[in-house]
């Protein structure tokens, strides 16, 4: 089940909401709305990589546990922030979003790309909130994807 509201606050955001899941194209569908047609490519990777790891390594893909979206575009800024049921990153899992991607096993590298792919990647301290920021008029790059 996928569950959507709209409310405006300060700021207008939109939350999503659903069981954990892997079948989530219908979810990147939505969140990826009104990102402009030559960044789609690229926010999907990292939202996809963001969103699996809630649902796969914070919920253990527990269908009884959501995965929660809010998310709002100000200016040429998206805004995503994902939270979900699971006990947290260590701080030692972390300080992993700074390293490069291990060559022997996949540790690693799904912090690696979000951190290639996103303006801004923050977690909470209990590592259950990820907070995503991506300018989609940078002066500074041109999509990573196309």
């Amino acid at each position: 089940m996928i569950a959507v509201s709209s409310r405006p606050v300060k700021r207008h955001w939109s939350t999503v909401s659903f069981a954990s899941t892997l079948y989530l194209i219908p979810i990147l569908d939505l969140l990826l709305e009104e990102i402009p047609p030559r960044w789609k490519a690229e926010v999907r990777l990292g939202l996809q990589e963001a969103l699996v790891n809630a649902a796969k390594h914070g919920n253990a893909l527990d269908p009884a546990k959501t995965v929660l979206v809010r998310f709002s575009a100000i200016a040429n800024q998206h805004w995503w922030v994902i939270c979900d049921e699971g006990v947290g990153l260590q701080s030692s899992e972390v300080e992993l979003e700074k390293a490069l991607p291990c060559e022997e096993q996949e540790c690693g590298r799904g912090m690696y790309i979000l951190h290639q792919i996103f303006d801004q990647v923050q977690w909470n301290r209990q590592g259950t909130e990820l907070r995503l920021c991506k300018s989609v008029k940078s002066p500074y790059r041109l999509p990573l994807l196309t």
